[in-house]
């Protein structure tokens, strides 16, 4: 079925589940789930892999095996799609991409970049997507990474643990229509400037 938005109570859903975040509380609204946010997802992601690449939507199960927080369920429904996050809440939709968590070695590369002739190119990028309203940095380092100057001209860039770009929609009227398709495609259009970069001079292995 192709992709018609978001049109339930998905807000429901969520909220509900802040609430009361047990297995009875899903049981009872699995149907809701089922219907009105998974499917959802399934038919966007679906229309947007033959563009991005292949998709996996995360289980709304959570790992509990190392975690502090028992708590079940989680309170939103993310998925991939080749370079593009996407996630859904009781409270916004939100489209990102870059390099999140990822290992020392693909930092050390990284900086070795960023401190080369590289970096000035991504630092313009950096300034241009600022300016277009979107999100860009990461878990900074509140100092300067072992081996580089405090003072080095684009300490912010290497102070960056994760490499992102991201923007927050506030839900409005059009998620609930095929007009999220469109939104997704052009946020990915803005934000590739970041990921062809880290593509171009840091590849994941």
């Amino acid at each position: 079925m192709a992709f018609q938005g978001w049109k339930g109570d998905f807000v429901g859903f969520f909220r509900g589940l802040e609430l009361d975040n047990s297995k009875r509380y899903f049981e009872a609204h699995r149907d809701q789930y089922e219907r009105e946010v998974r499917k959802p997802m399934d038919d966007l992601v679906g229309e947007l892999t033959p563009l991005l690449g292949p998709a996996k939507i995360f289980r709304i199960n959570r790992d509990l095996r190392f975690s502090a927080d028992k708590s079940p369920y989680k309170t939103n429904l993310a998925a991939v799609v080749g370079p593009l996050y996407l996630h859904l809440d009781a409270r916004l939709f939100y489209i990102a991409a870059g390099a999140h968590m990822p290992s020392g070695a693909w930092l050390i590369r990284y900086r070795q970049a960023v401190a080369g002739g590289a970096g000035a190119d991504l630092a313009r990028r950096v300034e241009k997507m600022r300016a277009a309203g979107l999100d860009v940095g990461g878990n900074e380092l509140k100092t300067a990474p072992r081996g580089y100057a405090a003072d080095h001209p684009r300490i912010e860039l290497l102070r960056w643990r994760e490499v992102g770009v991201g923007k927050r929609f506030p839900l409005e009227p059009w998620i609930a229509t095929p007009a999220v398709k469109d939104r997704a495609i052009e946020t990915w259009e803005a934000m590739r400037p970041l990921a062809d970069w880290l593509s171009d001079h840091v590849p994941q292995p």
